[in-house]
């Protein structure tokens, strides 16, 4: 049996208004090569200069205080312009901006790399976030559009969602051999020439897409949002220095709920909303970015945790710290190919919530490392466990949230996969340092300062991150069981509104070529 539409003489809208769409795109596999080449850029570069960080710190004299810039710069400006990104992506076309940001991309990069101070090196990093912000919506729109069958459409999720969560650990593997053999320039440097050949590549293989109507771009919504979000992740990073209670501290955070607050007001009055609130209140859909946001909360703090523990307590080389992520990778890909067989069967919500569950279990592994620990007794399955779980995650994630989107908000649903997860790897970047640096304060005033009771406290300040890590992982876990309803009789295609779907009972339905 197969899946039938009612009101048949209404016909769905489509999602490409040039008739590119066409289901069996003879070249969507090798537009899937240069989609994931494209995306593994983009997340590879927020962890990437991780362990890079203290070399890049020692050349150019950047503060203790301001070196965390680095990082936050990149994944600020990645989250607060992503929407705006998808919607511009929508109106000029999704293959063409694309390709601009694919460019742009580059040139940030080879700023950064040649950076000779450390205003330079923060801003390239921002200007590396604002064309990703361009690039990562349109580059998860045209491979929606690509993949219609849903067989198909799950494995390209599975090569996606596997970059997606083992692009932050391959980051932290190349950062440290470019850092140990090269320079720490070249973990920005590299970037060049992969985004030229991207962009050239994308011409000849990436059929274009958009979509049908042009609904303004609500550039007040743009920014409240990335000020609000600003102001909350310099509110986490203030309140680690000077603390919560601090003047400087309370004025972010009330900066930021007032900025965050008037964008919700915004988004709900405004005639062309960037962020319509029909496409974040969907239950399923809703759930799937709730998860995405906690994700980001909990994994970015936990490799800054890792990277300082491998290097400050195990006393590893940058190299060496590189490689002791590698594990995570290779949990990221098994995980990833366990979803894309069990989802078409079982459903998103049956792999995503157990994935976030074992996720959650090795963070709390993590959690029990001691002075008397060993990268073998305790990091190693950890990793391999969290990896796993994260995996399933993100394959399950990236395609319930694009679930029923209608075709002209392709681009800002695909926005919210990616603008979630680097919200929360703000968030989490901040906060759990935070976290962790507070923890370690409050041991050695107890314990003393003595060399013992100076690594035990690291370590206690570590393992506070780690349980509050999992803590956020469980309560994702959570939401998404019940929030999240979709089960494999349940699918619909995507871009067809809901009520027009009717299924077979037990019968698969193959994802149509409109809408994302």
């Amino acid at each position: 049996m197969t899946s039938t539409l009612d009101r048949p003489d209404r016909e769905p809208e489509a999602a490409v208004d040039d008739g590119t769409a066409a289901s069996g795109d003879p070249k969507r596999f090798r537009a899937l090569g240069i989609i994931a080449l494209a995306q593994l850029m983009v997340v590879l570069d927020a962890s990437v200069v991780i362990i890079a960080l203290p070399s890049a710190q020692k050349a150019l004299h950047i503060s203790t205080a301001n070196r965390q810039w680095m990082l936050t710069a990149y994944t600020l400006a990645f989250a607060g312009l992503l929407l705006l990104g998808g919607r511009i992506a929508d109106y000029f076309g999704r293959k063409r901006m694309f390709i601009v940001g694919l460019l742009g991309f580059g040139v940030a990069s080879a700023l950064g790399g040649l950076a000779q101070n450390a205003a330079m090196l923060f801003s390239a990093r921002a200007l590396q976030g604002a064309f990703a912000a361009l690039m990562a919506p349109s580059a998860l729109s045209l491979l929606t559009v690509a993949f219609t069958e849903s067989k198909e459409r799950a494995r390209a999720f599975a090569v996606y969602g596997g970059i997606s969560g083992g692009g932050a650990a391959i980051g932290l593997i190349l950062g440290g051999l470019l850092t140990q053999y090269a320079s720490w320039r070249w973990t920005l440097l590299i970037n060049v020439p992969f985004a030229i050949f991207a962009a050239i590549a994308a011409t000849r293989v990436v059929s274009e897409s958009r979509s049908p109507s042009n609904h303004g771009y609500d550039l007040p919504g743009a920014a409240t949002v990335t000020g609000g979000l600003i102001a909350l992740v310099y509110g986490f990073t203030k309140a680690g220095t000077d603390g919560w209670s601090s003047s400087t501290a309370v004025a972010l955070f009330a900066a930021a709920g007032v900025l965050l607050a008037s964008f919700v007001l915004i988004e709900l009055r405004a005639e062309h909303p960037l962020l319509p609130m029909r496409v974040l209140l969907h239950r399923d859909r809703g759930g799937s970015f709730l998860a995405s946001l906690l994700i980001g909360t909990a994994m970015f703090g936990t490799f800054i945790s890792l990277t300082y523990y491998f290097q400050g307590t195990l006393h590893y080389s940058a190299l060496k710290s590189g490689f002791a992520f590698l594990p995570f990778s290779l949990g990221i890909i098994t995980g990833a190919t366990l979803a894309s067989r069990f989802l078409p069967r079982v459903g998103s919500r049956m792999v995503m919530v157990p994935g976030l569950a074992l996720a959650a279990g090795g963070l709390f592994w993590f959690s029990s490392l001691d002075p008397g620990s060993t990268y073998l007794s305790v990091v190693l399955p950890a990793e391999l466990i969290v990896s796993v779980g994260m995996g399933m995650a993100f394959v399950s994630l990236s395609s319930t949230a694009l679930i029923g989107v209608q075709p002209k908000d392709a681009g800002v649903a695909s926005a919210l996969v990616n603008s979630t997860q680097q919200t929360g790897g703000s968030l989490g970047a901040a906060l759990i340092n935070t976290i962790a640096t507070t923890a370690t304060t409050s041991y050695i005033v107890a314990h003393g300062h003595s060399p013992a009771a100076l690594e035990a406290g690291a370590i206690h300040g570590y393992t506070t991150a780690f349980t509050f890590s999992g803590v956020v992982l469980a309560v994702a876990a959570v939401s998404a069981f019940l929030l999240v309803r979709r089960m494999r009789d349940q699918e619909q295609p995507v871009g067809v509104p809901e009520e027009q779907v009717v299924v077979e009972e037990n019968e698969p339905v193959a994802l149509a070529g409109v809408g994302v």
